[in-house]
């Protein structure tokens, strides 16, 4: 979740990204592992009938029960305990009466703070969608979050990631939204730097061991354009066409990428 322009041409200052030690990162493999596991649970338990604001309540009495925090509730006026975006909504949907029915493509974002961090997570469920194109569209989103994680080494460029969650997303006849990008996340639920879903390899800060990124690709079935309803939160593309959404938050480690919200 964050509503960020991006103006990628400019390079990102490094010295403002904070490198988490080692104390911290197991403070947020524990945070990101809860909103793996509740992103995991509560994507099982969509099904026709249901209302977004009891997706949302289930997700919220999972996080609390943890002794944890629905990090969204509040979060600049949000009012929903979690995010969840119907068909041509791409992100910031606000859980409410609307009833979800069977051809429904529903992204379900969460964000949760344990112990003063953050962990954040997104995933995409089809309601009974029979549109072969409309499932690959899902399959291409998950598949370019793929592609972007395994560039996420220490020493490469940052926007070797963009680059990489692009190439799949156009490469297959999608669209990547340009408006939303993901972001470093820790004590706070974004931090910099800014991870946008396309660009030219080789450019921005260079990765670092300790660095910890929200990594979401959210991709249009149609044209990348976006616009803000009148509730001032839910996004939804221009043409009405649907879209989709997965994030993991990562940390940079001199090894593999670490998924921490694997769940």
């Amino acid at each position: 979740m964050v509503a960020a322009l991006v103006n990628w041409l400019q390079e990102q200052d490094e010295s403002m990204i904070v490198l988490k030690k080692p104390h911290e990162l197991e403070a947020m493999r524990a945070s990101g592992n809860l909103a793996g596991r509740v992103r995991d649970r509560v994507a099982s338990s969509v099904v026709p009938g249901m209302t977004t604001a009891e997706i949302a309540d289930f997700a919220g009495d999972l996080i609390e029960a943890e002794g944890a925090t629905c990090a969204f509730y509040g979060y600049h006026g949000f009012p929903g305990k979690i995010c969840i975006s119907v068909n041509d909504e791409v992100v910031h949907g606000i859980p409410g009466p609307r009833v979800i029915a069977v051809g429904d493509v529903v992204s379900l974002d969460f964000g949760v703070l344990l112990d003063g961090f953050f962990g954040d997570t997104a995933t995409t469920v089809l309601v009974g969608v029979t549109d072969p194109e409309v499932i690959r569209m899902v399959r291409v989103t998950q598949r370019s979050l793929e592609a972007g994680l395994e560039q996420a080494r220490v020493n490469g460029k940052l926007s070797n990631i963009s680059h990489a969650v692009q190439g799949v997303v156009e490469g297959a006849g999608f669209s990547v939204v340009r408006d939303f990008v993901g972001h470093g996340i820790g004590r706070s639920l974004h931090e910099d730097p800014q991870v946008p879903n396309y660009g030219r390899a080789g450019r921005g800060p260079a990765l670092k061991s300790g660095m910890t990124l929200a990594v979401e690709p959210m991709v249009n079935f149609g044209v990348a354009g976006t616009r803000v309803l009148e509730d001032g939160w839910t996004v939804v593309t221009r043409d009405g066409k649907p879209s989709a959404h997965f994030e993991h938050t990562i940390a940079i480690c001199e090894g593999e990428v670490e998924i921490l919200t694997a769940g």
